[in-house]
């Protein structure tokens, strides 16, 4: 099974226009494009009956304390986390992503679902936990949302995007889903799966760890 992007290569830094937040003119957070990107698979598995996609964030900081605290550093030996940017189920095993067809601008409050594009579900990614107490972007956030690490974090952030080869028409998840949920759902049905990394950082003199 092959994974291809026409809009960032593997182990690359993924462009802003992709990313949810770019850096300002003061070295913090404008917000960005937030387009979604293009995917494309080949050489499923024979019996394959749908995609599912997921994109996570592998070094989100696991205390906030620091993040986004100016004269603050987030330390690069912070335990990290993973952290969910796009949880989509049920795409046709012929489909193609073609970019900006998720996501094609930050929507303040979430966008809707979980229907989305092509007869897909989408699930809440994290940004739905982390703008919980902000009144201004509070709500639940589906779909695809790019890349906003800290600015003031220490390292490069990795986001892998993994696409699933099922064996189910569609995945068993319903309502307001997460990425666990998709996890545990597709758990014995997976057929193969192939995954794309891109790196972004907002702080321009993060290093790679």
């Amino acid at each position: 099974m092959q994974l291809r992007s026409d809009s960032f290569n593997d182990g690359d830094y993924i462009l802003t226009q992709y990313a949810f937040g770019k850096t300002s003119a003061d070295g913090k957070i404008d917000l960005s494009d937030n387009k979604s990107p293009h995917l494309a698979w080949s050489d499923l598995p024979k019996g394959t009956k749908s995609i599912a996609i997921l994109c996570i964030d592998t070094d989100a900081p696991t205390k906030p304390d620091d993040v986004n605290q100016e004269g603050r550093m987030v330390p690069s030996d912070l335990p990290r986390a993973d952290f969910s940017h796009w949880v989509l189920v049920d795409l046709a095993p012929d489909a193609t992503v073609a970019e900006g067809a998720f996501s094609d601008a930050v929507t303040a409050k979430g966008k809707d679902g979980p229907e989305g594009p092509q007869g897909t579900r989408c699930g809440i990614n994290d940004y739905t936990g982390w703008f919980a107490g902000d009144p201004d972007m509070a709500g639940d956030y589906y779909g695809y949302d790019g890349p906003c690490p800290p600015f003031n974090d220490s390292i490069v952030h990795h986001y892998r995007f993994t696409v699933y080869a099922l064996d189910a028409d569609r995945v068993a998840v319903d309502g307001r889903f997460t990425a666990g949920d998709v996890r545990a759902a597709i758990e014995g049905h997976v057929l193969g799966e192939a995954s794309l990394v891109a790196k972004y950082k907002i702080n321009q003199t993060a290093r790679e760890l």
